[in-house]
């Protein structure tokens, strides 16, 4: 009976070679998994960095009667200022009449007119509309709400005291 180790032309205890296709394919693997994880953590990314920026607000262009703005919606409605509450004013068409919410933009009563026609971009909710651009009869539009997001404090706005 011939020796079990003559059959094997390596010696004990030596490495046995891998064919040149399997060496390939081990090489292979850690390379496609990596690739796989870039892919992955930069579609991830992609999401995340979409999914934190502010979504745009636009207003339909052609403004709607105040008696037909639908619930809680974008609207454009034009009209002249009736009345004014510090940051608030009421706006009139021939249809009816809404409270128009200007925010810090507003504040001081100093930012439109009694009987100036404006236009007024926003969202109209809550028995309200929320301005988020008011157009002047000349054409000038102001941007009323800074883009969404948390708000910007200054060093200044924080409390020293100890």
């Amino acid at each position: 009976m011939p020796n079990e180790d003559q059959d094997n032309a390596h010696p004990e205890g030596a490495a046995t070679p891998v064919p040149p296709g399997q060496r390939r394919r081990r090489l292979a693997i850690p390379v496609i998994a990596a690739a796989v994880a870039l892919v992955i953590g930069a579609a991830g990314g992609a999401g995340a960095v979409k999914m934190m920026r502010p979504a745009p607000e636009m207003a339909p262009l052609t403004p709607v009667a105040i008696s037909a703005m639908p619930a809680s919606s974008l609207v454009t409605i034009k009209g002249k200022v009736a009345e004014i509450y510090g940051n608030k004013f009421v706006l009139q068409d021939e249809s009816g009449k809404a409270l128009v919410e200007t925010g810090r933009a507003g504040e001081g009563g100093g930012l439109v007119t009694t009987d100036e026609a404006v236009t007024v971009q926003g969202r109209f909710d809550d028995g309200f509309v929320h301005a988020s651009y008011l157009v002047r009869q000349d054409g000038r539009t102001e941007a009323l709400r800074p883009p969404k997001g948390p708000p910007h404090r200054g060093f200044a706005d924080f409390d020293h005291r100890p």
